[in-house]
């Protein structure tokens, strides 16, 4: 007894933090739990149930929220919040919860009852949205306004994002108020966004520059990662798609930086005016793609770091800066536009590292959206600065040019004063010289008819000039042929009637084929040009026979022309000239000529009783096989 008094006297000095409860009354229209209103246990290993949680032993591990609104830091856990209902009375007006964060993964809810057990709920953007009792972006739950005490509700969140738990107790008359105004504001906020992106499409249409087009891609992007986060795209875009709404802001993000980076290369002409500048900028695209596919494909954990995007739009804010310092103008609209922007993302990243006092409910959570819509009309400004400004050029470059027109016309009104007196001038030297080349003429006339008689003289005497050369240079070639094919002459003489390969071929292709072509193979007498200067190819069979073939020439590897001169040699000396004669004359290796010699000594023993019978070109008999 003494010990038990003396552990009350003990924690009579230690006040236990009791949780506060909110009171349930008709006149209460909307309420936001914050600090010691929400308790909350993290559970690391996730496996903590109902029952557990529930029990005395979990209960005193409850502790009330640091923050006005607790959020789920630690990705790995499961976390257990706790909320308490004072309802005095029965309440004329329905209400409901709300959780005001759209991107919770997974919502348990052990719903409290008049009987004391809880009715177990499920909600969370992982599930079909047409399974939800309220149709709405949020996530609703119906309280019973007929049951009166102190009701404790559990709620058990896990997320793949951090969360912020934001539980906000309204009425549904002030709810279906509060929702029709929020729904207003997003149709402000994205008809903004499709009236930019429409107009600058229509310009892109009309001018043709791609920092229109990247300006539409850009705003559609904004429009896009927005939507995906404030739950408006899961509702209607993609209601059965839960788990592309999982990572559908990722991709929205990324569209945004890399759209963002092009429109910056686009619009202050990086390019041309800082070339280092623009070379990192394509490297930051190039990082930022890698980023998003490792991080899809391999760990999609690292698509819950949202400020990576910080990278590409610091990168386009300190273009914008650097340019803006070299003077181009528009780059003021630029920078004052991406101003705010990071004025919206860092007020975000500050509300995310715990700094809880920036966190102004609505305002604050939206504060993005917002800096997005300035951003935007800034950005259309910095556009239509650049548009002003090419146009005041355009302009300057018009006065220039109309003056130049105005110069140019003045030089073309003297010079043609000018050229009207000296081309009058001219004429008259003319016309006096036209009388003088009058009568010049009518002597060339004269002079012309005596040269033309003339000239058909010389014209009959050249015909018959002309045909006593024909006939003397054909029997000159004749004799010479002759001569070949009957005399002694030597290997000079001899080449001017065979002087090179072609003619020797020629000479050879009409010998051989003197009385018509028949195919080796099939007999065929048809054929076409081979591939070999020459020779010949069966149009049926398709074989080919070079001029050699079937030849005293073929395989032999002495130029033709001599080979000729030999036979002619050797048949002349009726066989009796030596190898090393025809090598000293030929300048040839007398043991070549010795093996072709002995191969036209061989052909002319064969055919010797063809060869009783000298005649022309009987030497050639030895060509044939």
């Amino acid at each position: 007894m003494r010990a038990l008094l003396t552990l009350l006297f003990i924690l009579s000095f230690f006040k236990v933090p009791a949780q506060q409860a909110v009171e349930l009354n008709d006149r209460l229209r909307e309420h936001i739990f914050s600090f010691g209103q929400i308790e909350t246990l993290e559970d690391p290993s996730g496996r903590l149930s109902f029952a557990e949680v529930s029990s005395p032993v979990y209960s005193a591990r409850f502790r009330p929220s640091a923050k006005s609104t607790p959020q789920t830091l630690n990705l790995g856990s499961t976390y257990w919040f706790r909320i308490r209902i004072d309802q005095k009375q029965v309440t004329g007006n329905p209400y409901l919860l709300e959780f005001f964060d759209q991107t919770i993964d997974d919502i348990e809810v052990w719903v409290p009852q008049k009987n004391g057990t809880y009715l177990f709920r499920r909600l969370g953007d992982e599930y079909s949205f047409g399974n939800r009792s309220i149709l709405h972006k949020n996530f609703e739950i119906r309280l019973d306004n007929t049951q009166t005490g102190t009701q404790t509700w559990y709620f058990r969140i896990r997320s793949a994002q951090i969360a912020d738990v934001i539980i906000v107790l309204r009425s549904v008359d002030y709810f279906i108020g509060y929702a029709l105004n929020e729904y207003f504001y997003f149709g402000i906020f994205y008809g903004m966004i499709l009236v930019f992106s429409f107009y600058n499409l229509i310009m892109f249409i009309a001018i043709r520059q791609k920092q229109y087009l990247y300006y539409v891609l850009y705003n559609l992007s904004v429009g896009f990662y927005e939507m995906s986060t404030d739950g408006i795209a899961y509702q209607y875009l993609w209601p059965h798609w839960p788990e592309w709404n999982q990572v559908a802001y990722a991709f929205a993000l990324y569209a945004v930086g890399v759209f963002a980076l092009l429109f910056t290369r686009e619009l202050l002409y990086v390019k041309a005016k800082a070339p280092r500048l623009n070379r990192f900028i394509l490297g930051v695209i190039a990082l930022r793609t890698g980023f998003l596919l490792y991080a899809y494909f391999i760990d999609r954990s690292l698509l819950n770091y949202k400020f990576v995007e910080a990278l590409p739009l610091a990168t386009a804010f300190f273009t914008g800066i650097y340019i803006y310092r070299q003077g181009y103008q528009p780059a003021r609209f630029f920078v004052l536009g991406y101003s705010f922007l990071f004025i919206g993302f860092l007020l975000k990243f500050l509300i995310m590292l715990g700094f809880s006092s920036l966190n102004f409910g609505v305002i604050s959570y939206y504060s993005l959206g917002f800096c997005f819509v300035l951003e935007m009309v800034f950005l259309s400004f910095a556009i239509g600065d650049k548009v002003r400004i090419l146009k005041k050029k355009k302009d300057k470059a018009q006065q220039k040019m109309f003056r130049q027109m105005t110069i140019n016309a003045r030089l073309k009104d003297t010079l043609n004063n000018e050229l009207e007196l000296q081309v009058s001038e001219r004429t008259r030297e003319v016309f006096h010289k036209s009388l003088i080349i009058e009568k010049k003429n009518e002597e060339l006339e004269k002079a012309n008819q005596l040269l033309q008689q003339q000239a058909e003289e010389i014209s009959r005497m050249n015909v018959l000039l002309e045909q006593d050369n024909f006939e003397l240079q054909h029997n000159v070639a004749k004799v010479t042929r002759d001569r070949v094919m009957s005399a002694d002459v030597d290997f000079e003489e001899f080449s001017r009637i065979y002087p090179d390969k072609d003619s020797c071929y020629d000479f050879l292709a009409r010998l051989k084929w003197q009385h018509g072509y028949a195919c080796k193979k099939c007999g065929n007498d048809h054929y076409y040009s081979g591939h070999i200067a020459h020779s010949r190819r069966c149009a049926k069979c398709s074989y080919e026979e070079s001029v050699t073939s079937y030849t005293i020439f073929h395989n032999t590897r002495i130029p033709i022309n001599k080979a000729f001169y030999m036979i002619y040699l050797v048949y002349s000396t009726k066989g009796k000239i030596s190898s090393h004669k025809l090598s000293e004359l030929l300048t040839l290796r007398q043991s070549t000529c010795w093996t072709f010699g002995t191969r036209i000594k061989k052909v002319m023993d064969d055919r010797r009783k063809q060869l009783k019978k000298p005649g022309r070109n009987d030497w050639s008999q030895l060509v044939l096989d």
